[in-house]
């Protein structure tokens, strides 16, 4: 997994990339802690696909700019597929589960 560092990052990787798995993580819930051991337990068995997260209160900036520009109302944890640039699924709280990643992927090939 791959974490952003700016929202120029975050722009030119949704632009160049056919796809982008993007978890915004709050360090400080329980509900996010357990969304974030099922997003990288994903991420460990598809090391080929391009998976990033973000930790909110790390990153607000980016976090509401990514809420801004996709017009995706904020929440966290919050999973976000995208695809040629722009959203293709999204999830959020204990919607976000290995089988729900794994059932994004396979409907948005």
């Amino acid at each position: 997994m791959k974490k952003f560092d700016s929202n120029e990052a975050f722009d030119q990787a949704v632009k160049s990339e056919e796809q982008l798995l993007l978890l915004k993580h709050s360090s400080t819930c329980p509900v996010s802690g357990a969304a974030y051991e099922e997003y990288e337990s994903f991420a460990n068995e598809h090391k080929d696909l391009n998976i990033y997260y973000l930790v909110v209160q790390e990153d607000r900036p980016l976090s509401n700019h990514i809420a801004e520009t996709f017009h995706i109302k904020h929440e966290s944890p919050q999973a976000i597929l995208f695809k040629n640039g722009d959203v293709a699924w999204h999830a959020s709280h204990w919607k976000i589960t290995y089988d729900s990643l794994e059932k994004a992927f396979e409907e948005n090939r």
